[in-house]
């Protein structure tokens, strides 16, 4: 099972994110031309590759096993037994109580669980916006080395946002061990 009910919805963007991702590759396939970027410099695209199903489709391949990753990441940290719950008031039980609780990188309790698997689906979902905008780049029609200016921004931003989600619950999460 993936998920309890309530966070089934937050993995829900990111299956979106995917679906059309594939879908407007599949549509796009066929009109793309024989050379496809391979990668983006700072000065627009500076490689090129010949045009197939693994080359046209990488970053929705990339994608999909980033969410296959970030989800199982999501479901552990929602079995994981929180720190609040570990005998020894928390001291890591495979080094013999030797290390403090603060070495242990698990929710505080059980309620930062679901906030940092959240968290992590959404950085997910802003990781799947930024490959979005890198998917008009590389499945446009012509082969043109020239890239928009603002194309970085709209690549890091989406990602920039999910990375402050999560360490914002991150934070939430030391701010509950404080207590």
């Amino acid at each position: 099972m993936v998920f309890s009910s309530p966070l089934r919805l937050w993995l829900l963007p990111s299956a979106v994110l995917l679906t059309a991702m594939a879908i407007w590759g599949a549509v796009r396939y066929p009109n793309l031309p024989t050379r496809i970027p391979a990668h983006m410099g700072i000065d627009g695209v500076d490689a090129w590759t010949d045009r197939s199903i693994g080359s046209a489709f990488t970053l929705v391949l990339v994608y999909a096993g980033v969410t296959v990753l970030v989800t199982a990441c999501a479901e552990l940290t929602l079995r994981v037994t929180p720190r609040a719950e570990l005998p020894d008031g928390g001291a890591a039980p495979f080094a013999g109580g030797l290390l403090p609780p603060s070495a242990l990188n698990r929710p505080a309790g059980r309620a930062a669980a679901p906030r940092i698997a959240r968290a992590s689906l959404l950085l997910n979902a802003c990781i799947g916006l930024s490959l979005l905008v890198g998917c008009g780049v590389l499945w446009r029609s012509t082969p043109v080395r020239e890239v928009p200016g603002w194309l970085f921004s709209a690549m890091i931003v989406p990602f920039l946002a999910g990375t402050a989600l999560t360490v914002a619950a991150a934070a939430g999460n030391r701010k509950d061990t404080a207590n």
